[in-house]
């Protein structure tokens, strides 16, 4: 495979972007020159991947099938690679290699690719799909697909300059990620991260994308009223190449199963990560220093969470039995945790 020139198409969501890490370092270590094709709010993450040699973004929007946009980028990448590696599921995702002329097409079974796809792994059931990491190096047709650790960089020079750009050069603090772009049912309550907030003896930075500036906003509100600047709140305020930077520099991170609980793992920092909704079986961060809460799999808890994983966006359960997966984790645990790994 060495001099083989691959398009990796990547998936849409920046958690899925990380675990495609192991499978990108198997197809560089063969000896293939990696291109990805991503839209822009994840083409961050590959370019924090030593193995990736150029990341074209790509001009698509959500949703549609955006047909005379891919015939129109197809016509420029003609030529160039040799095969596609086609990561999403989706019929749209494995239009481009097709329209390209890649002749060799490399994906899983889904939404009729028969014909679109040269090399075609069976899709498995939800209830039998392996783990994430393993589910995507599967793609490479070597058999030993491990749960490796997905592994992202940040370079010291880069690192220096975000955090200057940010104002955090020299600064000691942890960051909390309390959104889930999947939905409210992933979500830790904010009053537990603001409480978490006042417990630590550095400061917190707040990160999420705009549609989490609410959610921050009210956590920084509740926090620095007891403790007065204990919160920075960057949601809205940070691209993501700062995001993956302020982690990087960051002593630990809290978070909700969510893509930048992904990132954090990947760069191998502090983390205690929240679940209620889903489930660390399929999703776990691939981390040495993470810690998982899951009531689920608490032995003392009662009564025990037969609900869980739901899987939902929404938690459909009444009020009295509402959110409890959550709700019933509790800031002294997360703070003990915490401080196992971070000292005061």
């Amino acid at each position: 495979m060495a001099d083989t020139k691959s398009l990796i198409i990547a998936p849409q969501w920046i958690g899925d972007a990380v675990m495609t890490e192991p499978l990108l370092r198997r197809l560089h270590a063969r000896g293939e020159r990696l291109t990805v094709g991503a839209l822009p709010w994840v083409a961050p993450v590959y370019r924090a991947m030593p193995q990736v040699a150029e990341v074209v973004e790509f001009p698509f929007a959500h949703g549609g099938l955006q047909f005379q946009a891919r015939r129109a980028l197809a016509r420029q990448l003609q030529g160039r690679f040799d095969v596609a590696y086609v990561l999403p599921n989706s019929l749209k995702s494995a239009l481009l290699p097709l329209l390209a002329g890649i002749p060799k097409r490399v994906g899983y079974l889904g939404e009729v690719r028969v014909g679109l796809l040269t090399h075609r792994l069976k899709n498995p059931s939800k209830e039998r799909r392996p783990p994430m990491v393993a589910f995507y190096s599967a793609l490479s047709g070597e058999a030993d697909v491990l749960q490796d650790r997905p592994q992202l960089t940040v370079s010291p020079e880069r690192l220096t300059a975000a955090l200057n750009e940010l104002g955090l050069a020299g600064i000691s603090y942890s960051v909390f990620a309390p959104g889930a772009e999947f939905g409210p049912a992933k979500c830790w309550p904010a009053g537990h991260y603001a409480e978490l907030a006042q417990g630590l003896s550095h400061r917190v930075v707040l990160l999420g994308s705009g549609k989490e500036a609410g959610l921050c906003a009210q956590i920084a509100a509740a926090a620095n009223q007891r403790r007065a600047d204990c919160c920075l709140d960057m949601a809205g305020k940070t691209t993501l190449d700062q995001a993956l930077c302020l982690i990087a520099g960051a002593k630990a991170m809290v978070s909700n199963d969510s893509g930048l609980m992904h990132v954090a793992a990947s760069l191998g920092i502090a983390q205690v990560a929240l679940f209620g909704s889903s489930s660390p079986l399929h999703t776990p961060p691939l981390n040495a220093r993470a810690h998982v809460l899951w009531l689920k799999n608490d032995d003392w808890y009662q009564p025990p969470l037969d609900c869980a994983p739901c899987f939902e966006r929404i938690c459909p359960l009444p009020a009295g039995a509402h959110m409890r997966c959550l709700n019933d984790i509790r800031p002294a645990r997360v703070l003990a945790l915490l401080e196992e790994e971070v000292p005061r």
